[in-house]
């Protein structure tokens, strides 16, 4: 669906840039002070305790409704968001609980879509939130597969919503400054990259157990391929770790340093060529890749090794070399970060990368982590797994975007959806 008629968030960047007008959405006349009114999708941990905490820093925006099949989730967190506001002398009307992110996106008053689900549900609510007129901040990893990548790269193109991918780090004073020295030219010509993320996990118990009450585990599989209910199949970390619903810390995980790399690198573009191992857990419930190590080759004979361990990237030059992680950074030679002050916090991190997008959608800002830097950094990961899936060198086309001389590696590329579930 598309709305044809002015979109609530038309109405507000025109309010920013000092022009007051009587929104058709309500009747009322919107001015410079206006907040943006904001949907969670998803309710868990990392929406609860972590964006949530971010968007409510801002008391520019408003959060109006939640979404989560789990009820619990839905009751606590809307209390937690109605209490927070209401200190400020922003209670407004509450905050609306849903089952259905359907149901939300629909809400016209609603500007933006913060999506926090697990991975398998990120691009659908996407693509929905969207074509409903709605901006969308969305977590790392994109999706479970590069073709419902590029569907949602569409969908945002099509649209022209703003799009904000969860890569925090970007809101980092030092990861941005170091980023800009690299890209510069400070370390001189680069002659080697490497990315370091930590490591997926084994175990989880796939015995069948009754459905909690309270919780819609037929929304929560939506997409995904119909299992027995087993909690560590819901929870974290289980669906982060599961081949069903993710391709593990490849991308969960990975996306944050290969973030940086991407950040970094002076002409952005993605490796052509994947070559490595990895181990897959033979016993237990969690069966997505672990111990990678991959080495990736760029189109000008660049080289990327994609391995596991302690969170860093680290880019060499002919001059020196920049290694950055979410806690610090460190050169060769030092003088390069000598006037470099204390990394940021984490917290302090997704706030200002909150403040990024909601000045985005206000006209005041342009997304710092746009919808192409997700799609490439989603696809080392992707074609990383698929290389040790395989166990074949796997080579990508960056005209056509897909797989060549493979046929099998090529189908990897894409996974069907559930009935009736459609990215379309």
């Amino acid at each position: 669906m598309s709305f044809k008629q002015p979109l609530r968030r038309d109405v507000i960047r025109a309010a920013a840039a000092g022009v007051f007008t009587t929104s058709l959405f309500t009747g009322r006349v919107r001015g410079a002070n206006e907040r943006i009114s904001i949907g969670f999708a998803g309710a868990g941990g990392r929406s609860g305790d972590g964006l949530m905490v971010d968007f409510a820093h801002h008391l520019d925006c408003q959060p109006v409704a939640v979404c989560d099949p789990f009820s619990d989730r839905r009751d606590r967190r809307a209390s937690q968001l109605e209490e927070v506001y209401a200190k400020h002398g922003h209670a407004g009307k509450g905050v609306e609980k849903f089952k259905d992110f359907r149901e939300m996106v629909q809400r016209q008053d609603i500007d933006a879509i913060v999506i926090a689900t697990p991975d398998h549900w990120h691009v659908p609510i996407l693509i929905a939130a969207v074509e409903a007129g709605k901006d969308v901040y969305v977590e790392k990893p994109l999706s479970p597969a590069v073709a419902w990548n590029m569907a949602a790269r569409d969908a945002v193109r099509r649209s022209g919503r703003i799009f904000q991918y969860g890569t925090q780090q970007r809101g980092a004073s030092h990861v941005r400054r170091g980023c800009e020295l690299v890209r510069s030219g400070a370390i001189g010509e680069l002659t080697g990259l490497e990315v370091v993320s930590p490591t997926g996990t084994p175990g989880g118990v796939a015995s069948p157990q009754s459905v909690p009450p309270g919780f819609d585990y037929e929304m929560w599989q939506g997409p995904a391929p119909e299992r027995p209910f087993c909690e560590d199949r819901c929870v974290k970390p289980g669906h982060w770790h599961i081949y069903d619903y993710s391709i593990g810390f490849l991308g969960g995980w990975g996306a944050h340093p290969l973030d940086v790399l991407d950040w970094g690198l002076p002409r952005p573009t993605v490796p052509v060529e994947y070559e490595g191992t990895g181990l897959i857990p033979s016993e237990g419930l969690f069966n997505t890749v672990m111990d990678w190590a991959v080495r990736c080759t760029y189109a000008n004979g660049l080289g990327l090794n994609f391995k596991t361990g302690p969170d860093s990237t680290t880019f060499t030059g002919t001059d020196g070399w920049i290694r950055i992680s979410r806690n610090g950074i460190q050169s060769e030679p030092a003088s390069l970060i000598a006037d470099f002050p204390s990394p940021d916090r984490f917290a302090a991190m997704g706030r200002n990368h909150a403040r990024n997008f909601l000045d985005s959608i206000r006209g005041q800002a342009t997304p710092e982590s746009p919808i192409d830097c997700a799609i490439r950094t989603d696809l080392i990961s992707h074609l990383s797994n698929i290389a040790v899936r395989t166990g074949r060198k796997i080579r990508w086309d960056p005209v056509k975007e897909t797989i060549v001389g493979d046929a099998e590696a090529q189908r990897m590329l894409d996974r069907p959806l559930r009935k009736p579930w459609s990215l379309k």
